[in-house]
């Protein structure tokens, strides 16, 4: 019941501004879109995933994994709802670490959809697949931390109220609890915004950007630092296992869009007179394959979002990352063989397949790239199996 009343506001709401959101810069959008998060408000839609006393409607994660799939099916989804990523993963984030100051602050504001806000880890000169190795300093000085350092691809930066950065707090420390998670206004004196960066030659604006960042000895009080020294890496991984299931049913969303649309484009394009597209046995097999694969991925998010719920994000680690890698990868074959199947038009920017294309190509790198995923459950599976790490080879 919830999903269709979700669907419903996306198909009155969303889809007839599809196109504006595909040709012009979303900061030019916001007006229309601030109306339609009103919409949702008024509707009881705002923010599923909140618990009730914060204005959400106190959903599971597997629950929202549901409904959060329908969103997907629109590029502007999770916006109008104020379930988008990064906001949905600073405010589970500052929810449940935050201290009262912070809530008050940045996390009341930001679950009324008043602000937004962005995620700083990334940076350019350290491999992203190694988040303990980076080079953003915060010094601490008297009652304040001086941040300095680079950030890129931090989503969503252009237009936001604060950022969340991780910086080593203590070089000396074990890698693991170097570094903790810091709120920084935006519009702090030293805080630099670079440039959004081009993504495949689109640069994006406002919500609807990654941007280059460098923080020039930024002073912030150290009351902005969210839970413990150190505990930063812990802070991150415990945001990306939920921030994980997320992404994945979104990204089943955006498969489920596009393999309606291969289906329909299949089933009503006529090779020559009379000879329908979908009469071809290769369009058959892949329409076939999509099918059995978003079935099975979204099985298998499900599992793991119950796991998370049940025993945490660490014992579900191994499903985590399974889902993390096989979500991306049904993703990219599904847009694929729905871009092929559309011909010329699914270059281009009358559909939403090519801007899928060319923003989720990313799925398969951010949050954890498939490869140290893939290698993360493997070595496992080998240790429980009793295979010998290189240190215990006789001789």
């Amino acid at each position: 019941m919830l999903a269709a009343q979700y669907r419903a506001f996306l198909e009155t709401h969303a889809l007839p501004i599809e196109r504006e959101f595909l040709h012009r810069p979303f900061r030019e959008l916001l007006p229309q879109l601030a109306a339609l998060r009103a919409e949702a408000k008024r509707q009881e839609l705002w923010a599923p995933h909140l618990p009730k006393e914060h204005g959400g409607l106190g959903l599971s994660l597997p629950e929202f994994a549901e409904i959060s799939a329908v969103l997907g099916e629109s590029p502007i989804g999770h916006y109008l709802f104020n379930c988008n990523a990064p906001d949905i993963g600073n405010q589970e984030l500052l929810l449940a670490h935050g201290s009262d100051e912070q809530k008050a602050r940045w996390f009341a504001p930001l679950a009324r959809g008043e602000i937004r806000s962005c995620f700083a880890m990334t940076e350019p000169e350290f491999a992203g697949s190694n988040p303990v190795w980076m080079d953003t300093r915060a010094l601490r000085d008297g009652d304040d931390y001086v941040i300095s350092g680079h950030k890129w691809f931090t989503s969503s930066a252009e237009g936001a109220a604060f950022t969340i950065v991780m910086a080593v707090t203590d070089p000396q420390a074990p890698p693991h609890k170097r570094a903790s998670q810091i709120i920084v206004p935006m519009d702090a004196p030293g805080v630099v915004f670079v440039r959004n960066i081009p993504v495949m030659g689109e640069q994006g604006s406002d919500y609807a950007s990654h941007a280059e960042l460098r923080f020039e000895g930024v002073r912030v009080p150290v009351t902005n630092r969210i839970g413990d020294e150190g505990a930063g890496f812990a802070l991150a991984q415990e945001r990306l296992g939920p921030g994980r299931i997320h992404h994945c049913m979104r990204w089943l969303g955006i498969s489920e869009r596009a393999f309606r649309m291969m289906v329909q484009r299949a089933a009503t394009r006529e090779l020559s007179p009379g000879e329908m597209l979908g009469q071809q046995q290769v369009i058959q097999h892949w329409i076939a394959e999509c099918r059995a694969e978003i079935d099975a991925a979204k099985l298998l998010v499900l599992d793991v979002a119950h796991r998370i719920e049940r025993e945490g994000s660490h014992a579900a680690r191994d499903g985590i990352s399974l889902i993390k890698f096989h979500v991306a990868g049904v993703l990219q074959r599904v847009l694929d063989r729905a871009i092929q199947v559309h011909g010329a038009l699914g270059m281009t920017d009358d559909t939403p397949l090519a801007y899928w294309y060319r923003h989720e190509r990313g799925a398969r790198i951010y949050d954890g790239p498939d490869e140290v995923h893939k290698s993360a459950v493997a070595r496992r599976i080998l240790a429980a199996a009793g295979m010998r790490k290189p240190s215990q080879r006789d001789g």
